[in-house]
């Protein structure tokens, strides 16, 4: 799954970095870091969770906010690949875990599609799937 295509060794550290950015800014909800993490157009998909699919890094602040009570206390990027599809998509599969306020561990699969902006990489695409008993192989 790992990709050949990608430009640089540069490319693929600083998509890493992007996503242990999520967990980090979400976790201390520092809202005006955002544009670093997200496109401006971004599509935000955590329907799985019960908060629906919006666009835009505006939307997706306000979903944080409204829903704050519901994210977990850290959030954990873990097990990433990244791949290019025929279209030179840049594609990433991530887990993650999160810690709840109860203690209990959660787990989610992260299915993204990052672009390269002029400021670097960002997510232009990020659909959360919770993991659970009946969920299906990746």
């Amino acid at each position: 799954m790992h990709s050949q295509t990608l430009p640089s060794l540069a490319d693929e550290s600083a998509i890493h970095a992007l996503m242990a950015l999520y967990g980090h800014l979400i976790d201390e909800r520092n809202w005006d870091l955002m544009p670093d993490l997200f496109t401006t157009d971004v599509v935000y998909d955590m329907s799985t969770f019960g908060l629906g699919r919006v666009q835009g890094i505006s939307a997706v602040r306000q979903l944080w906010i409204d829903n704050e009570q519901l994210h977990p206390l850290a959030h954990h990027a873990t097990n990433i690949l990244i791949s290019t599809d025929g279209s030179g998509t840049v594609r990433v599969l991530s887990k993650g875990l999160g810690v709840g306020r109860n203690g209990r561990v959660g787990s989610v699969v992260y299915r993204d599609i990052v672009r390269r902006e002029p400021a670097g990489w960002r997510i232009a695409e990020r659909v959360g799937v919770l993991r659970t008993a009946v969920t299906s192989s990746i």
